[in-house]
């Protein structure tokens, strides 16, 4: 009988494998984050597991209760994730970039019972819990919890694969993130999708290892990294971050035989000089999403293994992914792959109508199976009818715009939706304007994307302001800083008369757009992108 939760998935795999590394921690991941180096066992990590999950219940926590956490990439975090599913409670990963603002926002929608952070963010922590007027406590890691707070089960009263194991937060395009309810059988499902896909990106029963420096926060770190490992009986090596100096050493002293990444990890290692330890890796496959079309085959030819792109979105899982996984996978031509048997797939024009081969129009996806949902996010939280919108007519509306060709294969194009794509990070516009109208100089804000060679976008601000200079779009940027994440923050400003308004008085994004575009260049354009850096606590 197949395991219906992550932690039983764990237990069975520790069962099988207890020696076999499930985590490892490599030196330059321990130093920044001032913890030990080297690999924990399946069974040490499940005995770390049920400590935590005993420690919870004796507090009082439990079934339909969520737990917000931030830990960034530390293995600290998988152990709170598996004791939670083992109480019937479930995780809400924050990413350590949000600032007061968004926390607040986050902590006030999620309800949880509790908070498990960083020590150095503890006090924001409380302050932003506080502020969206929850009264949960918020404790380090290590530290015993206190019982819950009252009428502290909020999650949908569900059993097995059905029961709520996360909400996760994806930029919406209508206001502030959404949150997505995501099932035990998502991850269950990403684990076995992975394990079972075959072709170029092949893995086995044998010892895998997978580096990622993606955030596990995400669904491709937390569901596809994790549950793939612990699906194969492999070993999770995930870095504190990206850091393209150290990369190809890191990548071989992990013994990697695969690796994740994002469009713009590829771009950067190319543009450094060639090194020996290029070369002296063991990956067998890298699997990601969002390279230059123009590297691809000068990436694999330079490097020695292919790269496997894929489609997927925090709210399909593994329920719905296009994979370009098979040997004639297109390089360099921005293919996505075929729809496979596990997926039903349409390309639909803005008139409803299937397209016709190589014709551009939105992706709808559903799993091919007796459920449609299946493997996909349950719902967004407290929204309904957003809920209700995406899964239109019973497909799910994915919102990107692909190609299909005769061969079946597809072939990215656009986003239909609004929103920012900069270094692998979804930022809706909207999101991004509501935050900068809380600042008092701001009379009106409107936000778009401009290309970035690098990043893919960025973020460009036109405001309307009553005394414009450049010292006030510094002075803008610098208290964005301190309200939302760091890349979400104007990499532009432009101070503006009027923004394109509609006869109902909202924005034309099309307009708005062409405007950022024709603004990039003007010498009254203030440049802030050398602010934007990651804040570390």
């Amino acid at each position: 009988m197949s395991a219906e939760s992550v932690y039983a998935a764990i237990a069975a795999t520790a069962a099988r494998w207890p020696d076999r590394p499930v985590l490892e921690v490599l030196p330059g991941t321990a130093a920044t984050y001032g913890i030990e180096a080297g690999p924990v066992s399946y069974g040490t990590f499940l005995v770390r597991v049920d400590t935590r999950a005993e420690v919870l219940e004796r507090a009082g926590y439990g079934p339909g209760m969520r737990v917000a956490v931030l830990l960034e990439n530390r293995p600290e975090f998988f152990e709170v994730f598996a004791a939670l599913n083992r109480i019937g409670a479930s995780i809400v990963p924050i990413n350590p970039d949000l600032r007061a603002a968004e926390l607040e926002y986050l902590l006030g929608h999620a309800e949880p019972a509790l908070v498990i952070a960083l020590p150095a963010r503890l006090d924001e922590l409380r302050a932003a819990a506080a502020a969206a007027g929850l009264a949960a406590p918020v404790i380090g890691a290590d530290d015993t919890p206190p019982p819950p707070r009252a009428n502290a089960a909020v999650a949908e009263p569900l059993t097995g694969e059905a029961r709520e194991a996360a909400v996760l937060y994806t930029s919406g395009t209508t206001g502030n993130p959404k949150g997505c309810v995501l099932p035990n059988a998502y991850f269950l499902l990403a684990g076995r999708w992975y394990a079972d896909l075959g072709g170029v990106a092949s893995l086995t029963e044998d010892g895998e290892r997978m580096i990622t420096p993606l955030p596990i926060f995400h669904m491709n770190a937390m569901a596809y990294s994790f549950m793939a490992m612990v699906t194969v009986g492999g070993c999770l090596i995930a870095l504190d971050r990206f850091h393209p100096s150290s990369w190809w050493a890191d990548v071989t002293a992990a013994r990697a035989t695969c690796l994740h990444y994002l469009g713009v990890m590829p771009s950067i290692l190319m543009s450094l000089p060639e090194a020996p330890e290029e070369r002296s890796h063991q990956v067998r496959f890298g699997f990601g999403a969002g390279i230059d079309p123009k590297l691809q085959a000068g990436f694999e030819a330079r490097f020695g293994f292919p790269l496997i792109e894929a489609w997927a979105m925090t709210e399909t899982g593994a329920g719905a992914v296009i994979a370009a996984h098979t040997p004639d996978r297109l390089i360099g031509q921005s293919c996505l792959g075929r729809a496979e048997g596990w997926v039903d797939a349409r390309v639909v024009t803005d008139t409803g109508q299937d397209a016709a081969p190589d014709e551009p129009g939105e992706l709808l996806v559903r799993n091919a199976g007796p459920d449609p949902r299946y493997g996909f996010f349950s719902h967004y939280y407290k929204n309904p009818e957003a809920t209700a919108e995406a899964w239109q007519g019973g497909w799910f509306h994915t919102g990107d715009i692909v190609r299909r060709d005769t061969g079946g294969r597809f072939f990215f194009v656009d986003r239909k939706k609004n929103v920012i794509r900069r270094s692998g990070e979804n930022i809706a516009a909207v999101e991004v304007e509501s935050v900068l109208m809380r600042h008092p100089a701001i009379q009106a804000a409107g936000v778009a994307a401009v290309p970035d060679a690098l990043r893919g976008d960025e973020v460009f601000a036109c405001l309307k302001v009553a005394d414009p200079s450049p010292e006030l779009a510094v002075q803008i940027a610098d208290w964005a800083l301190t309200q939302m994440a760091y890349y979400k923050v104007p990499g532009y400003i432009a101070f503006v008369d009027a923004l394109p308004l509609t006869p109902t008085q909202k924005i034309q994004r099309k307009a708005l757009k062409e405007m950022a575009q024709a603004l990039l260049d003007d010498p009254a354009t203030v440049t802030l992108t050398h602010l934007k850096k990651r804040q570390v606590a």
